[in-house]
């Protein structure tokens, strides 16, 4: 999501700052480059949450033409954002050894290109939403987008370790937006939703620093690996995955959810504790990317248990 490096305007094949080159342009863009700025893996998990927020919304089936364009307006917002942060990052992925084979610091996009791309998903979803929606959700949705694109890429990327931290907010907003989509209220369970994401984002994203952190250190970005440490970050893992586990008791504590959702829990947080208890006490190299990526099946098993809970009760 130091020095400011990917917020100085500039594109095309130009040097990167410290030497890093950007790769030869290629000769023609493709839908796939286009494609690839909308982040599509992390736009989905994001558009999975939102059509939980929908669906746990109201007793039986939502209105379905506030379910459809609802999500697809909240899934375009996402790409926008997902564009913008391309453009403002595309300095600093030059420099990282994950991000640097994307469209624009290879060169296969130019930042205009990204931005126009970017602007018009965005006034997409934004029509989408209050023209089909209402108008709540578009407010809501262009909050979190600006979010996301700006306060966390520009600023509080390069601000602070605890970027992660506070920009989660934008991250945890989905669910919340598809529920309101179907109501035009912000109900306490769509909050709890909310805060069960927020809880996550720390300790999905900072096994991801760990793991490149050297890369975050080249590109001068003060994630909390860089700022303080490995077995820092270690710690906070783990203290971040406890809070999550209690957390995400809350939807069955209030009557929110039941029985299936609490089992479904239950052995979700056992094997996130696992995981974040093995990265604290021991030092193999692939534990860091193997916390990532169950982090993210995590959240997806996790909100389809408070769906399917939603849909067939027992007990």
């Amino acid at each position: 999501m130091s020095a400011p490096a990917g917020a100085v305007p500039g594109g095309g094949a130009q040097a990167a700052p410290g030497g890093v080159q950007h790769l030869a342009k290629r000769q023609r863009a493709g839908w796939r480059d286009y494609f690839e700025l909308t982040k599509p893996r992390v736009v989905a998990l994001i558009v999975l949450t939102a059509i939980v927020g929908a669906l746990l919304a109201t007793p039986g089936l939502p209105p379905l033409d506030a379910l459809l364009y609802g999500n697809l307006g909240i899934a375009l917002a996402a790409a926008s954002a997902a564009a913008y942060n391309h453009v403002l990052d595309r300095r600093i992925d030059a420099y990282m050894a994950r991000t640097r084979g994307r469209p624009l610091p290879a060169g296969a996009l130019t930042h205009r290109q990204a931005i126009a791309f970017a602007t018009v998903l965005g006034i997409a979803s934004m029509l989408v939403l209050a023209l089909l929606v209402n108008t709540l959700t578009a407010l809501l949705t262009f909050c979190s987008l600006i979010g996301y694109a700006v306060l966390y890429t520009v600023w509080l990327k390069r601000a602070t370790p605890q970027n992660i931290v506070i920009g989660g907010a934008a991250g945890a907003a989905p669910p919340v937006l598809g529920w309101v989509a179907v109501t035009n209220t912000i109900h306490p369970h769509a909050l709890l939703l909310f805060l069960i994401i927020f809880a996550w984002t720390p300790p999905h994203f900072w096994a991801l620093a760990i793991a490149r952190r050297h890369d975050y250190a080249k590109a001068e970005i003060p994630m909390l690996p860089v700022t303080h440490g490995v077995e820092f970050t270690r710690l906070h893992v783990l203290l971040y995955t406890v809070i999550l586990a209690l957390v995400t008791l809350l939807p069955y504590v209030t009557g929110m959810s039941g029985l299936i959702y609490l089992a479904a829990a239950l052995v979700l947080n056992t094997r996130f504790l696992v995981h974040a208890v093995r990265l604290k006490i021991t030092r193999r190299d692939d534990l860091p990317m193997r916390v990532f990526r169950f982090s993210i099946s995590y959240l997806m098993w996790l909100f389809l248990a408070l769906l399917v809970d939603h849909y067939v009760k027992i007990g």
